[in-house]
């Protein structure tokens, strides 16, 4: 029999590449729009494995409910794993990601955010819709010569670095392991964070979500940063805390923000709500301010990137039903 496989959250994008994926393996993938809960669990039993994405929930008693229903593998669709409970499914069931999608894709996307606040390209492209070709407020400066501090330097960031090297900007690194052979063919420097916040005019974000970074910018590290600093986030939304972010905002400290999440994403990302009133006070405050971007978490949405997903995906499910090492296992630790 062919392996059954729940997919939670379904898109039409998500079934168009995974279907083509798909011909290679013929699993029986089952599509369900809704994610992943409680009141769903129901549709997990008969499956092998289940499939989730970034919005999903995957606590302690989803865990032992799909373990009761007979589910043998979790199959994440994306890199970060925290709306897992690892500690839950150690010894119950493996639960496999996929560590990168398209690190061009999401590194692109910064430098898009980027340029659209400094240039006001948002604010022009309204105007001039508008019949409104006045340059009034639509100053930028130049990116030459300026100074951006990147917070991580994974494979995301170290692509980001090369654009912006292109760029003619000085690059500042933090990173808990810095790759200084990396720092030296780049002409980067590695310096503590209170340093980055000094000096940086763009602060980009492309650290993990831990204990350790969850809202690393708060009060206290905006308050270190230069007046008038821009913002960048395509990482995870809780490395924010978006209450300090809207007060740097106000007092003008931080001169602009461009967020592809958002700590409060999975009640809106990817869904279509322009028919209802944001309830959300926090993310409607956001949405007011005029040198802000905020998008729906969609930095990776690349056809690349959309086919490393699904190909990496069922390669890790192929490799479980084998009893292959799993290379893109996460594990309690």
């Amino acid at each position: 029999m062919k392996p059954v496989i729940a997919f939670f959250g379904t898109k039409p994008y998500d079934e168009k590449s995974f279907n083509t994926a798909n011909e290679l393996y013929g699993f029986d993938i089952r599509y369900y729009k809704g994610h992943l809960n409680k009141n769903n669990l129901i549709l997990t039993q008969g499956a092998d494995v289940v499939c989730i994405f970034v919005n999903d929930t995957a606590d302690k008693d989803i865990i032992d409910a799909m373990v009761e229903n007979g589910v043998k593998l979790l199959a994440l669709r994306n890199a970060g794993f925290n709306n897992v409970d690892l500690k839950a499914a150690e010894g119950k069931l493996k639960v496999v990601r996929v560590p990168a999608y398209s690190p061009y894709a999401v590194a692109e996307y910064a430098v898009a955010l980027m340029l659209t606040l400094n240039r006001k390209i948002h604010r022009a492209y309204w105007r001039t819709r508008d019949g409104n070709f006045s340059l009034h407020g639509l100053m930028g400066f130049d990116m030459h010569g300026k100074t951006v501090g990147i917070i991580g330097t994974g494979k995301i960031a170290k692509i980001l670095i090369r654009i912006l090297k292109g760029f003619g900007m000085n690059i500042l690194a933090n990173d808990l392991y810095p790759d200084y052979k990396f720092a030296q063919e780049m002409d980067i420097t590695y310096t503590s964070l209170d340093e980055l916040y000094h000096n940086a005019d763009i602060i980009s974000l492309h650290c993990p979500l831990t204990d350790e970074t969850k809202y690393i910018i708060n009060a206290d590290s905006i308050s270190k940063m230069k007046d008038g600093v821009m913002l960048i986030n395509t990482g995870r939304g809780m490395l924010i805390h978006t209450n300090d972010l809207i007060e740097g905002l106000k007092n003008k400290k931080i001169g602009s923000a461009g967020l592809d999440v958002y700590e409060e994403e999975s009640e809106y990302f990817y869904e279509d709500k322009s028919d209802k009133i944001i309830d959300d006070d926090v993310l409607a405050r956001l949405l007011s301010f005029n040198n802000v971007v905020v998008t729906s978490h969609q930095a990776f949405f690349t056809h690349e990137a959309m086919q490393n997903i699904a190909e990496t995906t069922l390669q890790n499910i192929q490799d479980f039903i084998n009893n292959k090492e799993l290379i893109n296992e996460v594990k309690y630790k």
